[in-house]
């Protein structure tokens, strides 16, 4: 009985570890594991350091170089909120997808291999969804179009709890809508965005 409950255990922990790696930076676009450049093999190695790591905000022992550029905001005449510069969170992201940090700079090594293709957002980002803002009660209030972040529902608990960053918990930022280490969705989505799901959860339209 004990050996049939042991084995039982081993297949459900098995299990386990098959769906984790199902949904996780293992096997994505965001594995580079196997890249010539990357000698180590590590898949975490290209961002992350247990040793010698910078220190930077909103990054856990980070490994790569962070960009340096300051970047064309979004704007709009029926924008409501003031757009800034991304935040350091969104800063990390851009430090492979501006197009001017190569994605094997990392560990102190300066690298040649850019990102390119879709996944290059480049320096103006004045085409794409804003970030760098405040997005509060405020905001959706003014904007009328906004759900209110504090008390509307994000992925399990509020959007403000949920997906915005920064002390106040109301910066909007690309990991409002992006999760670099899960790519169940698609696109690293944090939630599926079949039939506007996604934009839906902010937006009241």
């Amino acid at each position: 009985m004990k050996k049939l409950f042991l084995t039982a255990a081993v297949l459900m922990l098995g299990l386990c570890v098959s769906v984790s790696l199902s949904q996780s930076i293992s096997g994505s676009e965001h594995d580079f594991s196997g890249e010539t450049w990357n000698s180590s093999g590590q898949i975490c190695i290209v961002c992350h350091t247990p040793h010698n790591a910078q220190a930077v905000t909103d990054a856990p022992l980070w490994n790569h170089t962070q960009t340096t550029q300051t970047f064309t905001p979004y704007s709009s005449s029926t924008l409501d909120a003031t757009v800034g510069q991304p935040g350091n969170i969104s800063k990390l992201c851009l430090s492979c997808h501006d197009g001017t940090v190569a994605i094997d700079s990392f560990g102190g090594s300066t690298g040649s291999n850019f990102v390119t293709g879709n996944a290059l957002v480049g320096t103006d980002l004045s085409n794409d969804h804003p970030v760098g803002f405040t997005y509060d009660a405020n905001l959706a209030s003014t904007d009328g179009g906004l759900k209110d972040p504090t008390t509307a529902t994000g992925i399990t608990g509020t959007i403000a709890n949920d997906m915005l960053f920064g002390s106040g918990n109301n910066q909007l930022e690309c990991a409002s809508c992006h999760n670099v280490h899960d790519n169940t969705y698609g696109n690293f989505l944090i939630k599926s965005n079949a039939g506007s799901a996604l934009c839906l959860t902010c937006h009241n339209k």
